[in-house]
């Protein structure tokens, strides 16, 4: 075992430099750089980019300044400098790094990620990784959240469906699942937001933010009820879309297994239901389930948190990287990227490791990687 988590670490460095100089280069040829966004802001026409950044009315410096984040290169005739003196136009490119040449700009880029070193934010006068530390906490409240209550949902139901095939049971439930897959999440939020966030009827919870502004005054117990009290409707927005694929998943899983030899013989035995569902069929259906925890959770900070951050006006990861997009702050961009990027590919070394926790049987040790 230790020979293949050896062999999955080094892998982890190809794919992780492949993805980098992919995303590197992407970016590189998009329009509409921080040069190019300062330039525009100093000649009055950006259009939104002081409401795009957040601290432009004050607070945060929108000033360049110095980054040692990543930095992407223009051309030599940077794209809306006419009218301005040249000798200006090349101190904004000094100050944001793109003075030097291209390869240069992204050896320095993975050198510096490489010891977690993520620079500042070109438009926030913070380091990155503090950034990361500060949002860290709303974005895995959402996907811890979400991961377990969307299993502990859907197990069991699973579970009930696969004894209970074409009973109408299985029928109706199959049906709400199949409406709740197919609406998206974002719009169930906006629903919820109508229905009970004030929005046109009732005023159940609040509309916005993780916790109260009272929040440190409370006392403790006060402060964990008000805690879930804020993530009832982010987190209801963000399981009604997940827990389709995993339903259904338990469900096939536990039909293929309760069919086989092994299942019948402890029947003839004389074992009650629960004896041969938990007993002896849970392991081996449970494999593919609670072995994709792991890549479960990171899926649902990468494709759910970004809207829901957005509409319910959480703080979070996502939230920032969108900013960062549309302010095109690189070392914000990159930097989240590479944390994402690590935080997925060791989670699906965790995916793989559960299985043999979940069955030890499994050997990976004669797997090729």
């Amino acid at each position: 075992m230790l020979a293949y988590i050896i062999r999955r670490i080094l892998l982890m460095v190809p794919t992780l430099f492949g993805i980098m100089v992919l995303n590197f280069f992407i970016v590189q040829v998009a329009p509409g750089g921080p040069v190019e966004q300062m330039i525009a802001q100093i000649k009055g026409t950006a259009v939104g980019a002081a409401e795009r950044i957040p601290g432009s009315s004050g607070g945060e410096s929108m000033a360049p300044r110095e980054s040692s984040g990543p930095k992407l290169g223009e051309g030599s005739q940077t794209r809306g400098a006419r009218g301005l003196d040249p000798a200006l136009v090349d101190e904004i490119r000094r100050l944001y790094g793109f003075d030097k040449p291209i390869h240069e700009r992204f050896v320095q880029m993975i050198s510096q990620y490489a010891v977690f070193d993520f620079g500042n934010s070109f438009f926030r006068d913070r380091r990155v990784v503090d950034l990361v530390i500060e949002k860290m906490p709303v974005s895995i409240s959402l996907g811890l959240w979400t991961t377990l209550l969307t299993y502990l949902i859907s197990i069991p139901l699973g579970v009930a469906k696969a004894v209970r095939d074409g009973t109408p049971f299985d029928i109706w439930t199959s049906g709400a699942v199949i409406i709740g897959y197919a609406i998206p999440g974002f719009m169930f939020a906006i629903l919820l937001i109508v229905f009970f966030a004030g929005g046109s009827y009732l005023t159940w919870f609040p509309l916005r933010g993780l916790v109260s502004e009272n929040w440190a005054s409370l006392s403790w117990p006060a402060r964990i009820l008000d805690y879930f009290w804020h993530l009832v409707l982010p987190l209801t927005a963000m399981i009604v879309g997940g827990f389709a694929s995993l339903t259904m998943l338990t469900k096939n899983s536990f039909m293929d297994e309760i069919n086989k030899q092994y299942v019948i013989t402890a029947r003839a035995k004389g074992l009650t239901q629960r004896r041969v569902l938990y007993g002896h069929v849970f392991r081996n259906a449970m494999l593919l389930v609670v072995a994709g925890f792991p890549s479960a959770f990171v899926a649902v900070l990468f494709s759910s948190s970004l809207l829901i951050e957005t509409i319910f006006s959480l703080d979070g990861l996502g939230l920032l990287g969108f900013e960062a997009a549309l302010g095109r702050d690189y070392p914000i961009m990159f930097g989240t990227l590479y944390f994402f990027t690590l935080l997925g590919l060791i989670m699906a070394l965790i995916g793989d490791l559960m299985y043999t926790v979940v069955d030890p049987r499994i050997d990976f040790e004669s797997r090729e990687v």
